[in-house]
């Protein structure tokens, strides 16, 4: 397990990186009027420049990519429940989530702005949590449904 893990934690940084880069480039396109806009500004004034905020704001979001690659472990652990892996998994993720939202200016930095960041992020899991549950509960039917006709064969 621990070997996964790592090997998740590998594979995520690159990814997490690259998400954080898309999630810049679509928020330059919607509100940046041509131009790229690689971080708050509010993070560049923090870091004293715009590259110490680039770096920050890249290594914080490859570290996001590890955690939540290397936590998806707890999928795998099959004798707990549904339950279990959900709220663990929210937990750890949220655990990662919201500091580097808080370090990165990704939130208003203020209790408003904690529960509003928060919010919008819980409900964004819920989403996705539902989708991904629907997508297992139809491929479970359907290898039953093939199941039982091999069985009729």
């Amino acid at each position: 397990m621990k070997k996964k893990i790592m090997l998740r934690c590998v594979l995520g940084f690159p990814i997490g990186v690259t998400i954080g880069q898309i999630i810049t480039i679509m928020l330059s396109l919607i509100w940046a009027k041509g131009y790229y806009a690689p971080c708050v500004p509010e993070l560049a004034v923090a870091m004293g420049n715009e590259i110490n905020a680039i770096i920050l704001q890249t290594t914080l979001c490859g570290m996001l990519g590890m955690g939540f690659s290397a936590s998806s472990i707890i999928w795998e652990i099959e004798h707990w429940g549904i339950t279990k892996q959900t709220s663990i998994y929210f937990l750890i993720v949220s655990a990662i989530m919201m500091p580097i939202a808080y370090f990165t200016y990704w939130m208003e930095h203020s209790v408003a702005g904690f529960l509003s960041y928060f919010g919008i992020f819980a409900l964004i899991f819920a989403i996705v949590w539902v989708i991904q549950f629907t997508i297992g509960r139809y491929n479970v039917r359907k290898m039953n449904e093939n199941l039982q006709t091999y069985k009729k064969m």
